[in-house]
C-alpha cells in the first residue's frame, strides 16, 4: 500500500503565502489544491504555475462534484492543510457549506476523521499581513474573528496562528504518520 499523502489547499489569501509556499516546496508526498482565487493570488505574487505544477500534483476547482475528495475515503491522505485560508472559506466551513473544491475537501476530511490544519488569515483584531507590495496592517472584522473562533471548535481541526506554528504542526503530523 502507498504511504498516505498530505493534501494542501491554498485559497485566495495572500497572508504569508510566500512563506507557506516556500515550506510546501520542501515537502514530499504532497498534493496541492488551489481555488480559483488562490490561483489568482499566486500569480499576483509572481508564482509560475507551470513551474509549480512540474514539482507536484496540482488540482484546481474545475468540476461541480469535486471528484478528488473521494480520495479521503480511500485513506489516500493523512492530513489536510488549508493555508493560508480566507475568511470567506472559514465562514463557509463553519456553516458546513461545501460548495467548492476546498470547502468540500475540508468537509470530507472531517467526515473521514482526517486531521485538518488550518491557518486563517484573520486571527487577531489588529495584525500585520503580506500584500504583493510588502507588509500591511489589517483590522479583521468581528464576524471574521468569530469564524476563526468557531472553526477552532471543530473535531479533527487544529488552527495555527503563524507560519512557524504551521510548520511545527505539519512536521508533527509527518512524524506521527511515518
Amino acid at each position: 500500500m502507498q504511504q498516505p499523502r498530505l493534501a494542501w489547499a491554498i485559497t485566495g489569501s495572500g497572508h504569508y503565502i510566500e512563506e507557506c509556499l516556500e515550506f510546501i516546496l520542501t515537502l514530499d508526498n504532497l498534493d496541492l489544491y488551489i481555488s480559483p482565487a488562490g490561483e489568482e493570488v499566486l500569480k499576483m505574487y509572481g508564482v509560475n504555475m507551470k513551474k509549480l505544477s512540474d514539482t507536484m500534483p496540482i488540482y484546481r476547482d474545475k468540476a461541480a462534484s469535486a471528484p478528488p475528495v473521494g480520495l479521503f475515503y480511500k485513506n489516500y491522505y493523512h492530513t489536510f492543510v488549508m493555508a493560508p485560508t480566507t475568511s470567506n472559506t472559514i465562514a463557509k466551513c463553519v456553516l458546513g457549506i461545501a460548495d467548492s473544491l476546498v470547502t468540500n475537501l475540508y468537509a470530507q476530511a472531517g467526515k473521514c476523521r482526517v486531521t485538518s490544519l488550518v491557518y486563517p488569515c484573520d486571527i487577531a483584531p489588529e495584525m500585520e499581513t503580506t500584500a504583493p507590495g510588502g507588509k500591511v496592517m489589517v483590522y479583521p472584522r468581528k464576524i471574521d474573528l468569530e469564524g476563526t473562533a468557531k472553526i477552532r471548535e471543530f473535531e479533527h481541526t487544529h488552527v495555527v496562528e503563524s507560519v512557524d506554528e504551521l510548520i511545527i504542526a505539519v512536521n508533527q503530523r509527518l512524524k506521527f504518520i511515518v
